[in-house]
């Protein structure tokens, strides 16, 4: 998101960042982006502004009748959830007063999440266009009112062709013009630069790296589990996650319970700038995730010639291709993994520096194919061309609309 909107900054387009909740209350490091730059937050509320958002809502009713209509009347949310999503549409209301006298004519908000709702309403009653990107988990498990949300948006990004074909199996009515996938990079190195390949002695441990947050979603359970087998079937190794996050208790006391404190060690937070020695010392990056979208941290460790190994989930066969740029694994399946983890142990223990190995192709193959296609420079002038003609060539027929070249803002939510 960050990236994004430095961007479009930098192509001279005004953009104000926005968050439903305070800077401060937001997780570390989302917001380091926008340093010195305005963040118009919702929080802390005002009540008078709550009063007045009433107000805005009785004088153009008219304009969100239809979306108050479908949260309440249609579909099969719980009663809860309809509460939930009136009470955005208050929010919508109130983020359109502060919007009000700003010269936006376009937003967009980053997840499908209710934030999206948020947006969407106030771009009603601001008579703007809106916009979305969908990532992962607010397509996949936290859809809500998506239906709305994308009958209603001028256009939509996602991250992946996975994405995008989920959109229009699951949305058939959609036109599929207004669904466009924009992917996401990491800087990319000439593969040349990148280091060279871990030979291991017949003797040497093998080491395995996780990267993310200790999340439920993330399932580093199954990787302990995993371990847990891989030390019974003799194998010498050692495995090291790097992230901080609720599970940790759990995954400490699965660690302790099992003896598995020489081969399984939690990191905690590990700051970017370690990140690459880390990368370097991992002979196999893992991924065991539930549910994702194309994640950076495989982007990270392919352009720097590690192998990798994840699930055939979601996007990620889009980056990783069995056997020719990375490994997958059957998802859920322990015993698959195991069996991996155990061929590649094998096939590198058969590595000779000085020739070019079966895997030394495949980590060449993963670098080509992160520094043409999921190139962070690249990328991002694609989406910035992009995102300004979809903006550019929309329709400005709403009295209370501006043409494009006439101070356009991206409000992020």
């Amino acid at each position: 998101m960050g990236e994004e909107i430095q961007e479009l900054q930098r192509r001279g387009v005004k953009v104000i960042p926005g968050s439903v909740r305070r800077p401060d209350a937001v997780p570390h490091g989302s917001l380091d982006t926008f340093s010195g730059t305005e963040i118009l937050c919702l929080q802390p509320l005002r009540v008078l502004t709550l009063l007045r958002a009433v107000g805005l809502v009785v004088r153009r009713w008219e304009r969100i009748a239809d979306l108050v209509k479908r949260l309440l009347l249609t579909g099969k949310e719980s009663p809860e959830r309809r509460l939930k999503a009136l009470l955005h549409t208050w929010l919508g209301a109130y983020y359109a007063l502060l919007l009000q006298k700003r010269g936006v004519n376009h937003i967009h908000v980053h997840h499908g999440y209710f934030g999206s709702w948020i947006a969407m309403v106030a771009a009603r009653l601001l008579g703007v266009s809106f916009s979305l990107t969908l990532h992962g988990s607010d397509l996949l498990v936290k859809g809500a009112y998506l239906d709305a949300k994308l009958k209603n948006c001028r256009f939509c990004i996602t991250i992946s062709e996975y994405n995008r074909r989920y959109i229009l199996e699951h949305f058939p009515w959609i036109d599929p013009a207004k669904i466009i996938v924009s992917r996401l990079g990491v800087d990319a190195m000439v593969p040349a630069e990148s280091a060279e390949k871990a030979c291991r002695s017949e003797h040497q441990t093998l080491t395995l790296l996780a990267v993310g947050r200790l999340h439920t979603v993330k399932d580093h359970a199954f990787l302990a589990r995993a371990c847990a087998r891989l030390r019974d079937r003799g194998l010498d190794f050692k495995c090291v996650i790097a992230g901080e996050g609720p599970e940790r208790r759990r995954l400490e006391s699965f660690i302790c319970k099992n003896c598995l404190e020489e081969r399984l060690t939690l990191l905690g937070h590990v700051a970017r700038s370690q990140m690459d020695s880390l990368y370097q010392r991992a002979d196999v990056v893992v991924l065991t995730s539930r549910s994702e979208g194309i994640p950076l941290v495989l982007m990270e460790a392919m352009i720097r010639g590690r192998l990798v190994l994840a699930p055939a989930i979601t996007g990620i066969p889009e980056i990783v291709i069995p056997g020719k740029t990375g490994f997958l694994y059957t998802p859920g399946s322990l015993e698959d993994f195991v069996e991996r983890i155990l061929f590649l142990d094998t096939m590198m223990r058969s590595e000779k520096r000085d020739t070019v190995s079966t895997l030394d192709s495949i980590r060449r193959a993963a670098q080509e194919q992160i520094f043409h296609k999921f190139n962070r420079r690249k990328n991002l002038n694609h989406f910035g061309d992009r995102f300004l003609h979809l903006i550019a060539t929309q329709d400005f027929t709403n009295q209370d609309r501006r043409p494009p070249h006439e101070d356009l803002v991206l409000q992020q939510i």
